[in-house]
């Protein structure tokens, strides 16, 4: 593994306070965000909300903004757009709570006929999403995070102890709380893809823990006459160059995907870097610590 950093000295534990007051601001963020998703308070999609979604391919190139304006005219609201400029497609996201289920798919494609007749179109997919299926797949969607928690708190007992699992688990759900609560905070839809990379986010910042956590583990088999908390600063200090290499080259592939993976991939991708961030923090900051307070000891690691 390539240095950067090397013989890095850094009192990670001693910092451990002030990471907790900040790891503790964003996870009331999240929890907040929870309980506004469960009462359908916040920005979600037509996932979870419930609506419809078409995809419509035009016989020439439509602009973006002569369609929504067309829209808007017609009576359309609470849609969003996105083009497929190669194609000449568009897909419309309507947004609809119950009171409003009376808007359907036959009453837009009457709005765009009516007001662009030059350009015809053929219908691709249409889709629509009751609001009790919304509601639904909120709840599967916070079971698949749960049971993805429980795996990892499982998973950790068995190849470490259990106050590594308690400490890998608490990291875990923090950054997923974390970058949940900065897309509610932002106002940005809450879909199924967004649950995608909160999953993915959840894998990575196992990955990462667990490295810090091989380094504590086979430090405090060699450094008996040290205190847990002098083997645990030393630990972090000689991972910290691989917990950034790591890091940067997600982030990188992230960025691109920011910048050039279009319209659907952009959500995924911000919340990817905000919780390859997060997560590179909390495996340091959170993880480890949380294992110190919990049996800080030398007894619990003579194994």
């Amino acid at each position: 593994m390539l240095e950067i950093i090397k013989n890095t000295k850094i009192d990670f534990m001693g910092k451990r306070k002030f990471a907790f007051i900040i790891s503790g601001i964003f996870s009331i963020i999240g929890i907040i965000a929870i309980v506004q998703i469960a009462n359908g308070s916040a920005n979600l999609g037509i996932d979870f909300a419930g609506g419809t979604a078409i995809q419509l391919k035009f016989e020439k190139q439509i602009n973006l903004h002569t369609l929504r304006k067309a829209l808007e005219e017609g009576g359309v609201k609470d849609f969003d757009l996105q083009d497929f400029p190669a194609v000449n497609k568009i897909l419309i996201r309507v947004k609809q709570t119950e009171q409003q289920f009376g808007q359907t798919s036959e009453s837009i494609m009457g709005v765009i006929s009516q007001k662009l007749p030059d350009n015809k179109y053929v219908v691709d997919s249409n889709t629509v999403i009751g609001p009790k299926v919304g509601s639904r797949m909120r709840a599967d969607s916070a079971k698949a995070v749960v049971m993805a928690t429980l795996g990892i708190l499982i998973y950790v007992a068995i190849r470490f102890k259990f106050n590594f699992a308690v400490g890998a688990t608490i990291a875990t759900f923090h950054d997923v709380l974390a970058v949940l609560g900065i897309f509610f905070l932002m106002g940005k839809e809450i879909n199924l893809i967004l649950i995608t990379a909160l999953l993915t986010i959840a894998g990575y910042s196992l990955t990462d823990t667990v490295v810090v956590f091989d380094r504590i583990r086979e430090n405090l088999r060699l450094r008996l006459k040290d205190n847990v908390e002098t083997v645990m600063n030393i630990s972090i200090n000689e991972v910290l160059s691989r917990t950034i290499v790591t890091s940067v080259t997600v982030l990188l592939s992230s960025f691109a995907l920011f910048f050039f993976g279009g319209e659907v991939l952009h959500d995924f991708s911000l919340a990817m870097i905000l919780g390859v961030i997060i997560g590179t923090f909390s495996s340091v900051f959170v993880a480890s610590p949380i294992v110190l307070l919990w049996g800080g000891k030398r007894p619990f690691a003579k194994k």
